[in-house]
């Protein structure tokens, strides 16, 4: 039987399976708000009631969408957003702010656009490297005890600065990029998680969208920003077509798809390396909602992980255009 509840750190329990709340809004291409609430409302409905956003998807749009679930249904909801970056996600980011002073700036404009009194959790969503990291979740701590937010949680941190950050405050999470095609996190920061006692939150856990096998290169909208991360580049892109064809050959042994398989793949490691791991695929789509849950049923033989692992191996191109903006490039 499926769980129902993961416990992360710090006493955070959420569900199995978290919802990405960056695909509803325009980085992928145009998004209707009526069908995007009807989606959220839909994961709801389905057992996900891990929400994650950041008050820099759509300019804050991401955030004031999902008050119009929060207005009906906030008891039902685990909320996190995410506070540090200055810019977009389509048209690139201008800063990176880790100080005090928008620490406490940035917590208002959310609890503002999310019309809530309080978040649950809290993350910081790339580190400013001009800022002490204590400095940053000093503040950030400040806000537990103002009642303004309930857990504390740190994004694409190395395992250095996730052990500073929890000398200062418990940290329920790390949320980074992890899935099949992408584990560099595995090396350093999963390990540090699991020796502190904190859960991990993989973001594009489908490789953003790369493992269902569904994405083709010539059909990428010009204003589609996986455009600018070097393993969507042509030549890197028909290179990675051997991870996707082990994905879809463990798929059809099981009889299930290829985002079912990289999923189970993601829960399964969490149980290996020892933590508790909450993926937050995102989609528009609610039938994709309900083929995603159907995960948490999947059993993955040994030899399946192994030959996932094997195609893993061969993967090309960065998973960042920027090496530096993710752990990856600082540790």
């Amino acid at each position: 039987m499926a769980e129902t509840s993961v416990r992360l750190g710090d006493g955070l329990t959420v569900s199995p399976l978290g919802f990405g709340g960056m695909a509803l809004t325009p980085v992928y291409g145009g998004v209707d708000p009526a069908e995007a609430l009807k989606t959220l409302n839909h994961a709801v409905d389905a057992g996900i009631t891990f929400i994650d956003t950041a008050d820099i998807y759509g300019g804050g749009s991401n955030e004031e969408l999902i008050s119009l679930l929060l207005k009906e249904r906030r008891e039902e909801v685990q909320l996190a957003t995410k506070f540090a970056l200055v810019g977009s996600p389509a048209d690139g980011y201008r800063d990176v702010r880790g100080d005090a002073a928008y620490v406490r700036h940035a917590v208002d404009a959310s609890l503002k656009r999310l019309d809530t009194d309080v978040i649950d959790l809290y993350y910081m969503h790339r580190r400013d490297l001009r800022v002490p990291i204590v400095e940053t979740v000093e503040a950030m701590a400040e806000l537990v005890q103002l009642g303004k937010v309930k857990h504390l949680g740190l994004s694409e941190v190395t395992a250095e600065e996730l052990a500073e950050a929890h000398a200062v405050h418990p940290i329920a999470a790390v949320q980074s990029e992890w899935s099949i095609w992408s584990r560099d996190v595995e090396r350093n920061v999963v390990p540090a998680a699991a020796r502190l006692g904190v859960g991990f939150v993989p973001y594009s856990p489908l490789g953003r969208g790369f493992l269902t096998g569904t994405v083709d290169a010539s059909s990428l909208g010009e204003n589609d920003f996986r455009r600018r991360i070097p393993r969507f580049a042509e030549n890197a892109f028909d290179a990675n077509q051997g991870v996707v064809a082990a994905v879809q050959a463990v798929a059809t042994e099981l009889a299930a798809t290829p985002a079912q398989v990289a999923l189970a793949w993601l829960l399964s490691q969490g149980k290996r390396l020892g933590l508790s791991v909450v993926p937050i695929p995102g989609t528009r789509k609610t039938h994709r909602i309900d083929e995603n849950l159907g995960a948490l049923a999947l059993n993955l033989s040994q030899a399946q992980l192994d030959a996932l692992d094997q195609a893993a191996v061969a993967v090309v191109g960065s998973r960042s255009a920027d090496p530096r903006w993710v752990s990856e490039g600082r540790e």
